[in-house]
């Protein structure tokens, strides 16, 4: 998906997941992990990638995995160094990627290739 930067994008993207996710069968505590992690992965676009009017959100699906790809055009200042460390849980900034791989899987963030911008990608379990 393709969507705007904007706060309302994010709970369009939560809810069309939960609805995929549901339809296969998973169950609700799995799938408020993935929408809460969706959810701080999206704010985090709409709040710092200011040079991007729009982000893509992919998402990977099977019977055992879902794994999801946010992915912006902003300018990328290394936000591995807040997820390494350098940022605390209690900190007023950065405490989404702690959210995100508390309640994921493969947490790691990447340059875009050949773009400004950078990938957020978790991946969870879908069984229990």
């Amino acid at each position: 998906m393709t969507l705007p930067r904007d706060a309302g994008s994010a709970p369009l993207a939560r809810h069309t997941l939960d609805a995929s996710l549901r339809g296969l069968g998973v169950g609700a505590d799995i799938r408020a992990d993935i929408a809460l992690a969706l959810g701080e992965a999206c704010a985090n676009v709409i709040q710092h990638a200011r040079a991007s009017r729009e982000y893509e959100v992919k998402v990977r699906l099977d019977s055992k995995r879902c794994e999801v790809d946010v992915i912006d055009g902003g300018h990328h200042t290394d936000p591995t160094a807040t997820w390494h460390g350098e940022g605390s849980p209690n900190a007023e900034h950065g405490r989404g990627l702690h959210l995100i791989g508390a309640f994921t899987e493969d947490l790691y963030i990447q340059d875009r290739p050949h773009n400004n911008g950078a990938i957020v990608h978790f991946a969870k379990t879908l069984a229990s």
